[in-house]
């Protein structure tokens, strides 16, 4: 009896300091955008239940326990007989039933808020998971990796997706709401709508390889009228070649094998490389791949494989 106790009491303090000492516990994050909200809420109307569920089930077994312990008897006396109790029975059948209709009334009435797009005044974006980074697409053509701009205050779109030649991602940004797959051949979309400037960090939430871990997603949201001032600029810089793009792209897509300035990691060093400096023969490379290296840029716009071929051989080259 006393065993029992103390496992049961030694879960109670595992399971009390991983609730109080993980980052953020059993809790979700706190939510910046009218979709996380519901589902932070929907998350909190289930744990009530499923609370109150696990206190009653393990009680109940406890009082048992301790009620019913052997050793108020011999071993070969036969024990109480129990006989059914009509009304328990119903009552247990019933019970669960009402608990999962209000759970699931409850889903559904949130459900729409957290799936539905807003129709006005949104920005829509294109999202491609690729290994290992992201690659996001806006209306007027500019391209952005990893860091995701975005207007505090405005709903933004997603439509999200993978390339045919990668693998499934998973985008997520745990404080703007749930996480959706890039499946590639499929698009599926969400949004956000961020409640304030700031940063908002994310995983890829889908195995996806061996750099799977360096897979990071960053929502920067800016005030509205300086979103729309740095859309515009940046795609007149895009267009000139003037951008961080080549720098961007490099950062997401190269050097998460290559290493921090192409000194060389899971993949081989680029720096000081004279391969680099053939911007034909870097597109080859990073449309096609390379032996385990995959065709990171398959199906890159001329736009995006000008600005890496550019950088590759102003930085790595030194001109």
């Amino acid at each position: 009896m006393r065993r029992t106790l103390a496992v049961v009491v030694l879960c109670a303090l595992v399971l009390t300091g991983a609730a109080f000492g993980a980052d953020p516990g059993f809790s979700p994050p706190e939510p910046s955008s009218p979709n996380a909200e519901r589902i932070n809420e929907s998350y909190f109307w289930i744990a009530i239940f499923t609370g109150a569920i696990l206190v009653l089930v393990e009680g109940t077994l406890i009082w048992f326990v301790v009620r019913y312990r052997a050793d108020r008897r011999r071993r070969d006396q036969e024990g109480a007989q129990m006989h059914g109790n009509t009304n328990l029975e119903l009552a247990w059948t019933v019970a669960p039933v009402l608990i999962l209709v209000a759970i699931g009334t409850f889903i559904f009435y949130k459900l729409p808020g957290i799936e539905d797009v807003p129709a006005a005044n949104r920005t829509e974006v294109t999202v491609k998971g690729y290994r290992f980074y992201w690659n996001y697409v806006y209306p007027n053509g500019v391209i952005a990796v990893d860091n995701l701009r975005a207007p505090a205050g405005r709903t933004t779109r997603l439509a999200i997706s993978a390339p045919p030649f990668d693998v499934i991602h998973s985008w997520w940004i745990p404080s703007l709401g749930g996480k959706f797959d890039a499946i590639p051949g499929k698009t599926n979309e969400t949004w956000f709508n961020a409640k304030a400037p700031g940063i908002y960090r994310g995983q890829c939430a889908e195995f996806c390889g061996i750099q799977h871990a360096a897979m990071k997603a960053q929502v920067t949201a800016l005030p509205a009228e300086e979103f729309d001032s740095w859309l515009e600029d940046e795609a007149r810089a895009q267009e000139a070649g003037t951008s961080k793009l080549g720098q961007e792209t490099f950062a997401g897509a190269c050097s998460k094998c290559h290493g921090l300035g192409g000194r060389g990691d899971i993949g081989p060093k680029l720096q000081g490389n004279q391969l680099v400096g053939d911007p034909k023969a870097v597109e080859q490379v990073v449309r096609n791949g390379l032996g385990k290296m995959p065709p990171v840029g398959k199906d890159w716009s001329e736009r995006q494989m000008d600005a890496l071929t550019t950088y590759l051989k102003e930085e790595l080259l030194g001109g």
